[in-house]
């Protein structure tokens, strides 16, 4: 397995709330871990709240002793949910804070993925496949059939998403299995990175570049000089490698 991870602050923000963590080494019982969270909040409440509910699902799946990838990914999860709710009570600063996560484990072909928000994983190779669904008010609006794909993209109300980790008492991840094929590539990103490529332009950068160093900064890159509007985070992975 080759992983490789980057994350910029893009072109307008000043600060970074997104907060990447990759191991192809076991944490835990999972045979490797990756997770990307964009975090939400004024002042440093997004910051801390990315960076801390990843470090708690980091913690909580070293110590959990089940073996089942989805009960410990989503156990983790709500562990963090009820961090971030916890310290935004006990903190005027941090209050409202919240982020997204997507999270994943590769178990020999197949990956165990969950989402909470809009950052999103995608499986790549001679076609480009989102894997989980955004949960945001305009993807909703397109599964509804009120938007298409294009309208959606440029809506002004595409940044506001429907579930995050810390925003209510309790949290809904999607959970997803997909079976990999050699050859293909993991993505997962944050909406830094996809609001600024579209998939297809995501899939061209990642197949045309040599290596998995060279396909995350050409993406970085390519949403930098798209307008680099947000924080963009990358975790490339070729399980099969």
């Amino acid at each position: 397995m080759r992983i490789y991870s980057a994350t910029d602050v893009g072109q307008k923000r000043k600060m970074n709330q997104d907060y990447v963590f990759a191991s192809a080494d076991p944490v835990g019982n999972l045979p490797n871990l990756f997770v990307v969270a964009d975090g939400m909040g004024g002042h440093n409440a997004g910051d801390y709240a990315s960076s801390h509910a990843v470090g708690i699902v980091v913690e909580e799946i070293r110590e959990d002793a089940d073996f089942n990838p989805v009960k410990v990914i989503r156990h983790a999860i709500e562990s963090a949910n009820t961090e971030i709710i916890t310290q935004a009570q006990k903190d005027e600063k941090l209050r409202g804070m919240g982020t997204t996560m997507v999270a994943a484990t590769i178990v020999g072909h197949y990956a165990y993925v969950a989402n909470v928000g809009d950052s999103r994983l995608y499986v790549a190779g001679e076609q480009i496949q989102q894997i989980t669904k955004d949960h945001s008010l305009v993807q909703e609006m397109v599964r509804m059939g009120e938007l298409n794909a294009e309208e959606a993209r440029n809506h002004p109300d595409k940044n506001i998403i429907t579930r995050a980790v810390g925003a209510e008492d309790k949290v809904e991840p999607d959970f997803f299995t997909v079976e990999l094929q050699e050859g293909e590539i993991v993505l997962m990103c944050s909406d830094g990175l996809t609001n600024m490529l579209e998939d297809e332009e995501i899939r061209m950068i990642i197949s045309g570049a040599r290596d998995l160093v060279e396909k995350a900064e050409s993406l970085v890159e390519a949403a930098n000089a798209n307008g680099g509007r947000d924080n963009i985070s990358v975790i490339l992975i070729e399980p099969c490698a």
